[in-house]
């Protein structure tokens, strides 16, 4: 059995080792089956990303097109050997395919190829456990490893015999995976209960902002589109931001001012990728539900991605997925400026539809549309008012700046005059001030 596949539950090990490391060297494997969304071609190109992303040097592709997969080993019984040649000569120490393999097939190519073999799923785990900075994220993680894993241990005890039982206990004892069935259950629990008390302190905070009135914006899209970027630009922050899939993996929330002078909370979360594993989305419940809380989504695109639409698609899939299908959207065209003479792709479906911006986060173009569109679409949840603050209640004022869009500002005989929107619940105070327009006779 690898040595990478030592049992999780070792005493001498932590519990997330298991997908801790990834092959130095591997063949990449893609399967053309049908009613497939994506080209295999293109979703290979993905998982080579996300292969470098992991520390992974790619040997190498394997595609076969299959009107069914074969229940135990996936592929053809030639391919799979054609697979094995090509280990032994490119001297690889690992192979990873662009599916998510059942427990049985995944023991199977084990034992076929002589190496170690991941899926798109635990390549992903392997990025997530190597880029999870925070308490949260690492719980998060650990929680979607153990999932992943529960399924897959009779892969990596199958060598054992059952254990000797005492005399005491006058039976053949317990098999290993037993044992370590029941503690990968019991950290399982462990975990998701202190997930449950992470996930009831984030509601806290979200009440909390509720009450303060400053709206939350929150910045989904595909893996590596620039949400980070575009964050840094927005709130002037100086948060990480690289070319590579899953560059920032830990919620951030960073305030920023709209031209009015409203305050509003940007929020920027993990990306999204093509079949994001199951497990993720539940282990990561508490961290997307500031997606499906938010007053506002702005749905980052990478306008230079050639299968654009694609990736659109897929996101679109994972918000329906976490209860966010309903939110107000607006597209952010990102990258535009790697695009040949300015030419913007179309978005077809339910993006077609959606209010639209062209910007590039990099050099910081389109930047002010993005704004005053996220301005408009705020706008409609706010109330209208009108109104002549007295200059003693200078903290209406500054209360107005603070949570209100200001559309006009100016100072009369009788205080401040003040023209704009404002959230309702923090509207109350500003009722007795509101200006009365005179009829006409």
């Amino acid at each position: 059995m690898p040595e990478q596949y030592t049992s999780i539950v070792d005493t001498s090990m932590a519990s997330n080792e298991l997908l801790s490391s990834a092959p130095e060297r591997a063949l990449l494997i893609g399967v053309s089956l049908p009613n497939d969304q994506w080209p295999v071609q293109e979703s290979l190109d993905e998982l080579e990303q996300l292969a470098v992303t992991a520390g992974v040097t790619s040997m190498g592709r394997v595609t076969q097109r299959l009107s069914r997969p074969h229940a135990a080993t996936l592929l053809g019984k030639g391919k799979v050997q054609e697979i094995a040649d090509l280990v032994k000569y490119h001297d690889c120490d690992g192979v990873i395919f662009d599916v998510e393999l059942t427990p049985g097939q995944h023991r199977v190519l084990e034992r076929e190829l002589g190496v170690p073999v991941l899926d798109r799923t635990a390549l992903i785990l392997i990025i997530f456990g190597q880029r999870a900075r925070t308490r949260e994220g690492r719980l998060q993680v650990e929680l979607a490893q153990i999932e992943y894993d529960l399924p897959r241990l009779a892969r990596q005890w199958s060598h054992l015999s059952r254990q000797k039982g005492s005399m005491q206990q006058r039976g053949e004892g317990e098999k290993q995976i037993e044992i370590d069935r029941r503690m990968l259950r019991r950290q399982k629990e462990q975990l998701q209960e202190e997930l449950e008390h992470v996930r009831t302190h984030r509601q806290l905070h979200r009440e909390r902002r509720k009450d303060t009135g400053a709206p939350v914006v929150a910045l989904v899209g595909y893996t590596n589109a620039g949400k980070s970027t575009l964050l840094n630009r927005l709130a002037d922050a100086h948060s990480h931001a690289e070319d590579k899939l899953f560059a920032t993996l830990d919620p951030m929330m960073r305030r920023a001012r709209l031209d009015g002078g409203q305050e509003l909370l940007l929020s920027d979360t993990v990306g999204f990728v093509q079949r994001l594993p199951t497990t993720l989305v539940a282990a990561f419940r508490s961290t997307l539900e500031e997606v499906a809380e938010a007053d506002l989504l702005v749905h980052v695109v990478n306008a230079a991605y050639p299968a654009m639409q694609l990736q659109v698609d897929a996101v679109e899939q994972v918000l329906e997925e976490i209860g966010a299908g309903d939110r107000p959207v607006i597209i952010a065209l990102n990258k535009v400026d790697l695009l040949p003479d300015g030419d913007i792709p179309a978005l077809t479906g339910k993006a077609a539809t959606l209010p639209t911006v062209t910007v590039s986060a990099l050099r910081g173009t389109g930047i002010a549309d993005l704004l005053h569109c996220i301005s408009q679409q705020l706008n409609s949840g706010f109330v209208p008012l009108d109104v002549l603050i007295p200059y003693d209640r200078g903290d209406l004022v500054a209360l107005f700046h603070q949570y209100g869009m200001i559309d006009n500002e100016c100072y009369e005989e009788g205080g401040t005059r003040l023209h704009g929107h404002m959230p309702a619940n923090h509207s109350g105070p500003m009722m007795g001030f509101r200006v009365k327009l005179k009829r006409s006779k």
